[in-house]
This record gives C-alpha cells, sequence and structure tokens, in this order.
C-alpha cells in the first residue's frame, strides 16, 4: 500500500504530465499504476489532482502574490507542481499546515534543484501566515 508522501508524489507526477500533454488524460491510470496507487491511496490521489485543477486560477493566483517579482508560470514544472499542491491541501483540505509544509520540503529535496526547498517553504510558509 502506498504512503500519503508516495501519493503526493504521484500528484507531482500527474501535474507534470498535465502540463506537457493537457489534451490527453491517458497518462493518469498509467502513472497511478506504475506506481502502485491503489484503491483508498487511489482515490486521495485523484482528489487531489482533480482539486488542483478544478481550483487551478485560484491557487495560481493566491501563489502569485507571494512570489513577487515572479509569476509562478515562470517557475520550473516541478516547483510549480509542489506549490500548487501545498497550496490546494493549505488551502482546500483540512490537513495540517505543519504537514503540507513537511512533505513539500521533502518532495522538493527529491525532485527539485537544491535551492528549491528554501523556496517552496518561504512560499508556503507566507501562504500560511496570510491565511490567519
Amino acid at each position: 500500500m502506498a504512503t500519503r508522501h508516495q501519493v503526493r508524489q504521484s500528484v507531482i507526477s500527474l501535474l507534470y504530465a498535465f502540463e506537457l500533454n493537457s489534451q490527453n488524460n491517458v497518462f493518469v491510470d498509467e502513472i497511478l499504476d506504475e506506481k502502485k496507487i491503489r484503491n483508498e491511496q487511489k482515490k486521495f490521489t485523484l482528489n487531489l489532482y482533480h482539486g488542483i485543477l478544478d481550483n487551478l486560477n485560484n491557487i495560481d493566483e493566491t501563489l502569485n502574490s507571494f512570489l513577487n517579482d515572479n509569476q509562478i508560470t515562470a517557475l520550473g514544472h516541478i516547483e510549480r507542481a509542489i506549490l500548487r499542491l501545498g497550496a490546494y491541501e493549505l488551502l482546500f483540505t483540512d490537513t495540517p499546515s505543519a504537514i503540507v509544509i513537511n512533505e513539500a520540503i521533502e518532495l522538493a529535496k527529491e525532485l527539485a534543484n537544491d535551492n528549491s526547498p528554501k523556496f517552496i517553504n518561504g512560499v508556503l510558509d507566507a501562504l500560511i501566515k496570510a491565511k490567519k
């Protein structure tokens, strides 16, 4: 059974694939099968993924307000996906903010460049503070 961390890795993969080929959703089942995401974890993964896509404009507008001179579209695909997942969980789920931040940092350490964990932490931390 996949862990929640593996589920979040899968969501990042789905978001990345979506950006590269948004016309074709065939990749969804392929990615989930490859990562052995099944049953309840598959449901959780798809809820996160579709929740992000359904709220993408709102998430991006919110993130843009914390990116100073940048826009979310100027970031790398992986950093953008991690920030979108983190922002979605902070804004639309009951997941504790400490878990969201920790997961985002771990995903950045695993998947992005060396500067990304600190950057992602800063953006999501600012979002948490503004939300209070």
